[in-house]
């Protein structure tokens, strides 16, 4: 009985001991990711739905801007627009206000603030030589409605990210091609444009 007791104690040790908590962890990845004003690539999104056997797959390209927000532009299958900033999300529907928290999530994440997230979520992670990995559970209780949980992933760009909704849907995002050009483009300019501040 003590040798289980034992194996026990020592896979504890093990788990504590290989997740540092946001204070030790996100300093750490923060100083290794690219921080610019700009920041644009693809992605390939891949929801799955409780309801469905399949995947809803599609993909697109997205932009950061430091000061005016997200645009996340889907080209398959469906062409569409969204834009987000801290505290406004457009769509085809309209714009609307969000929650602060729920902007900030997408601003922190693509803008390299990953220590703007300790704000919203409880955050435990690795770090190592070749990759990171966060793992972020909601703060707030709005959120706590919307997600579960997430986990990013990385080495000196977001390179992954998987939200784990509270009624059960998975998203996972893969991002590449990024790149940091030094100004938005005449489109990307006009496209901000269309979201209040």
């Amino acid at each position: 009985m003590s040798f289980i007791i034992f194996i026990k104690a020592l896979v504890l040790c093990l788990l504590f001991s290989s997740h540092a908590y946001a204070d030790e962890v996100l300093p750490q990845i923060t100083a290794r990711l690219v921080k610019t004003a700009i920041a644009e690539g693809d992605f390939r999104q891949e929801k799955q739905l409780k309801v469905l056997r399949k995947p809803l797959i599609s993909t697109g390209h997205f932009t950061y801007h430091h000061s005016k927000g997200v645009a996340w532009k889907t080209l398959t299958p469906i062409l569409s627009l969204l834009l987000v900033n801290d505290t406004h999300l457009l769509t085809s529907q309209g714009e609307q206000t969000v929650p602060v928290a729920f902007g900030k999530i997408f601003t922190a994440m693509l803008g390299g603030d990953l220590a703007g997230l300790s704000d919203v979520f409880f955050i435990t992670g690795t770090n190592q030589s070749a990759s990171w990995q966060l793992q972020l559970s909601p703060k707030d209780e709005l959120l706590k409605k919307v997600i579960d949980t997430m986990r990013l992933a990385g080495d000196d760009e977001l390179r992954f990210v998987e939200i784990r909704e509270s009624g059960g849907n998975i998203t996972r995002i893969e991002f590449t091609r990024i790149s940091h050009p030094a100004q938005l483009s005449p489109g990307q300019d006009a496209d901000f444009a269309r979201l209040s501040r």
